[in-house]
């Protein structure tokens, strides 16, 4: 036989097209989709970048500006007005993206643009739904540990 038969049934350009266009759309639905972390347990953040525990040292109270604050590992430490000192879970609650920073009193998170109140860690806009868990820290002869 000189001219070949291939049996087999040839795949059109449309489905190709279709098929990578649905791997496109389940993956953007699968980055976007899911649940607030709020219906996830999320434990006292315990842990600093050295990998201590409690009586860590995480940073002076003069690193932290009056109306901001510095991310330290899986602490954001805030200081809402002067002399008051607070913390909580650096991940956000919507995903578990870390925050960013601390501006105007709002804790920042840079994957959806969530916003947190830097007194009390609540939700001031979303997609966030579930506030920031607290953190336990001591403020002691001008550092800030954790407890």
């Amino acid at each position: 036989m000189t001219t070949s038969q291939d049996s087999s049934p040839a795949v059109s350009r449309r489905v190709v097209v279709a098929a990578v266009g649905g791997v496109g759309l389940t993956a953007a639905l699968t980055a976007c989709g899911g649940t607030d972390a709020a219906d996830t347990p999320v434990g006292r953040p315990t842990d600093s970048p050295d990998g201590g525990g409690a009586g860590t040292e995480l940073a002076k109270v003069t690193d932290i500006p009056e109306g901001g604050g510095k991310v330290v590992g899986d602490v954001v430490i805030t200081q809402p007005r002067a002399g008051e000192f607070k913390a909580f879970s650096s991940k956000c609650t919507h995903q578990g993206c870390l925050v960013k920073d601390v501006t105007d009193n709002l804790i920042h998170c840079p994957c959806h643009d969530s916003r947190f109140d830097a007194g009390d860690g609540s939700v001031r806009s979303g997609p966030a739904t579930a506030p920031l868990p607290p953190a336990s820290i001591t403020v002691e002869g001008g550092l800030i540990k954790l407890a």
